[in-house]
């Protein structure tokens, strides 16, 4: 084989290259050291080998090899004794697998000649190359296949697509095994590929997305330069047309019927039109505009921006009576144009819409949007105010009917008839009260609910029924000094008038006295010819001690039809003033008192009264609260109560009337008062040291002082004074019995003049039986003793 023959010729290179080296060391001895007996540089060996044997690479052989078996051959490096082998003995070297150029193209090996009994180098190690020697065995491949490509529609031919690109493992450098042809073998006619360098273009002009928008190509790359034999690969193409501008819109319709209500409000939809546009995104974007048509008035367009729909509009209300049918013209255009697809257009279509419009149960219309009327004040009941008049507008005409609505006139002045629409009061009407009345008349057709209404204003017309009076009611002040004949001081007041009719343009007031004050000799009265009139004094000397008032009537009369007038009293103060006219007092003075007598002598007088009355209240007052009980005692604790009653009784045998043992305490008996606020917890005897007086004494001031230190030591005793019942008065008492239920039916000659020494406490019993003319048998005493 090439692989062998190398060998041989590189052998027989090396051996004739040795000895003429040999020779010329013997004749000029130059050489210091012993070179090797065998060179050489690399092997070859087919790839892929698939043989029975092992493929013999070559043979290594060295001059010292005599061919007596005493020199070993050994092999290291790669693949060294598991792809590569060598016979030790003959050198021989064999590959014992099958070698793959694709993933290793060599192999570097050492080489050395060994003493076989000792292993001792008997030349240098030597170093070669094992080459494997290609075949086309790999066939193309796309490593980034499948492909995906874009490219706009309608595009000229030869348009660049994409370009592909295979790769061959075979080496470019040995043959055709790695040159590579493209072509197509699926996708044409509409794309083609150019064979050296892959890249795919159009074939086909105006490939238009809307009838076809994706392809699907296949691309062939084929080594050996194409040619028969070589290996090839393929790979896929998935191209897709883009969208362009190509298209304009166009309606499915040339003519789009619509209908429309007429009770419809606008806002309301009528309607919606779409033109159709195959082109994609702003490519197929339509804007619409009404541009011509009699309903451009009465009706809108708006786009849909979710649908893309031309939306068609209620603009005002319709009227079936008054027009049945619209016509409308649309325009739908594109937005974008593409300026390559102008001489295409134009982008743009038209289409007619008609409209009906259907006839609705319309409410009842008034003539008029409102209405306003007249009618005098103090009309009587059933005057007419108006009339107001409703129509349907409906086919049918139905009769109306007419009602005002209670909300809008409260008091009920007016009512209308139902079947006419007249309007009439129900009363008198009072043009001061209220001027104006605004109400609503309502108008609803027979056998209908549906209602409309209806603003009437109603002016109350003035009549001069009212008298004119003064404009205001204030007192005149006048001095005392004032003067007749002077401006500035004769006249004293300007009156004036109002009325509560409505003042006309040339209306006025006219001033003047009243008969019975017509001629007096104090006043007069000038009409200013201005609805106004100036009082002048007509004489001198008035005096407020003579007469401090003076009361004027005045006549007023308005030039109103009827004419009114009224009879007014201007009040005149007589008031004292200074030298310059100015008021210091207009209060009445009495006239008894003296001349020399001033207002704050007066004041002071008063004040001593009433300091006098208020001193003789506070007595009586005090003198009263004396007869009042001085300890106020609780209602539950009975031993300290004082009854008080009417009843004299029958005296002490008398024991049903009233029940003395309520005046009892039994526990005063053995010396102990408990509490009555709260109860005590330990009962704590009398105290041995504080003395008792003896039961005839008479220091009574002595025998209270003891009771009242006993009762504050005593903690059992209640926390204030108290007045303490005895049922026990002692024995041999030379004042007998206090009590007065006695006195009624005996005479007591007893001297009690002794009472007086007893000290103030005692001073009221003293002067009660202190004097023998007394008499105590009065009961209401009795209670006060």
């Amino acid at each position: 084989n090439i692989g062998f023959a190398l060998f041989q010729l590189a052998l027989t290179c090396h051996l004739a290259l040795h000895r003429h080296k040999q020779g010329a060391g013997k004749q000029g001895q130059v050489l210091h050291r012993s070179k090797r007996g065998w060179v050489w540089n690399q092997f070859f060996v087919i790839e892929e080998y698939t043989g029975p044997d092992p493929v013999l690479v070559g043979r290594l052989h060295s001059d010292v090899d005599s061919g007596d078996g005493n020199i070993k051959y050994i092999l290291s490096g790669e693949g060294a004794g598991t792809i590569f082998v060598i016979d030790d003995k003959t050198g021989n070297i064999h590959a014992t697998k099958t070698l793959d150029r694709e993933e290793q193209a060599q192999y570097t090996l050492t080489a050395q000649a060994v003493a076989r009994d000792t292993n001792k180098p008997l030349e240098p190690p030597s170093e070669f190359i094992v080459k494997v020697q290609d075949i086309n065995d790999n066939p193309p491949e796309f490593l980034h296949g499948p492909y995906y490509a874009r490219v706009p529609e309608m595009s000229n031919v030869g348009t660049s697509v994409m370009q592909v690109t295979a790769t061959d493992a075979d080496d470019p450098t040995y043959g055709n095994s790695a040159r590579l042809v493209y072509s197509i073998l699926q996708g044409q006619p509409y794309f083609s590929v150019e064979p050296q360098t892959g890249i795919i273009r159009t074939a086909l002009p105006n490939m238009d997305r809307e009838a076809r928008q994706e392809y699907d190509v296949v691309i062939q790359a084929k080594d050996m330069g194409g040619h028969m034999g070589g290996l090839s690969g393929t790979t896929e193409v998935k191209i897709t047309l883009t969208d362009v501008n190509d298209n304009p819109p166009k309606f499915p319709q040339s003519v789009y019927p619509m209908s429309v209500s007429e009770d419809k409000v606008p806002g309301e939809e009528v309607g919606r039109l779409k033109a159709k546009d195959p082109d994609l995104g702003d490519n197929g974007l339509v804007n619409y505009r009404l541009i011509d048509g009699d309903g451009l008035g009465m009706f809108e367009l708006s786009t849909d921006s979710e649908t893309r729909e031309a939306v068609i509009k209620l603009k005002k209300m319709v009227d079936f009576e008054t027009k049945k049918t619209y016509t409308l013209k649309v325009e739908g255009s594109n937005t974008y144009v593409d300026p390559q697809f102008l001489a295409w257009g134009p982008y743009k279509d038209e289409a007619t819409i008609k409209i009906s419009v259907e006839d609705a149960d319309e409410p009842p219309v008034f003539v008029a949007p409102s209405y306003t009327f007249e009618v005098e004040e103090n009309a009587p009941e059933g005057t007419l105010v108006g009339r107001v008049h409703a129509k349907d507008t409906d086919v049918a005409n139905n009769p109306v009917r007419y009602m005002i609505p209670r909300y809008t006139d409260v008091e009920q002045f007016f009512s209308i008839n139902s079947e006419d629409g007249m309007i009439t009061t129900t009363r008198p009407l009072d043009r001061e009260t209220q001027a104006w009345h605004n109400i609503s008349v309502s108008a609803t057709e027979i056998g209908h609910h549906q209602d409309t209404k209806v603003r009437v204003n109603i002016k109350v017309k003035d009549v001069n029924d009212n008298a004119p009076e003064f404009a205001t009611n204030n007192e005149v002040l006048m001095c005392e000094t004032v003067v007749p004949g002077k401006v500035c001081t004769s006249v004293i007041e300007t009156v004036s008038a109002v009325d509560k009719d409505e003042m006309a343009h040339r209306q006025h007031f006219t001033f003047s006295l009243a008969p019975e004050v017509a001629h007096n000799h104090n006043f007069s009265l000038k009409d200013n010819r201005d609805s106004t009139a100036s009082v002048y004094v007509l004489r001198k000397g008035f005096s407020r001690l003579t007469q401090d008032v003076y009361y004027l009537p005045i006549e007023i009369n308005d030039n109103g039809f009827p004419a009114m007038s009224s009879t007014n009293t201007l009040t005149i103060r007589v008031c004292s003033c200074d030298s310059k006219d100015t008021i210091l007092s207009c209060n009445v003075e009495p006239y008894v008192l003296p001349a020399g007598l001033s207002t704050g002598a007066l004041i002071a007088i008063l004040a001593c009264i009433v300091i006098l009355l208020a001193i003789v209240v506070l007595f009586v007052a005090l003198r009263r609260q004396k007869k009042e009980p001085l300890i106020v005692f609780e209602e539950e604790d009975i031993r300290e109560n004082i009854i008080t009653y009417d009843d004299e009784g029958g005296g002490e045998e008398d024991t049903e009337a009233f029940d003395i043992a309520t005046l009892q305490n039994p526990d005063g008996a053995n010396g102990f008062l408990p509490r009555k606020d709260i109860k005590p917890e330990l009962q704590y005897p009398i105290r041995p040291g504080i003395g008792r007086p003896a039961a005839n004494s008479v220091d009574v001031d002595d025998f209270i002082k003891t009771r009242i230190a006993e009762a504050d030591s005593d903690p059992t005793a209640p926390p204030y004074d108290s007045i303490q019942i005895y049922g026990y008065e002692g024995r041999g008492s030379l004042a007998g019995s206090l009590s007065s239920l006695e006195s009624v039916t005996t005479e007591s000659d007893l001297d009690y003049d002794y009472l007086q020494s007893w000290g103030p406490r005692f001073k009221k019993l003293a002067d009660l039986y202190g004097t023998k003319d007394c008499s105590i048998n009065d009961a209401d005493d009795g209670e006060d003793s």
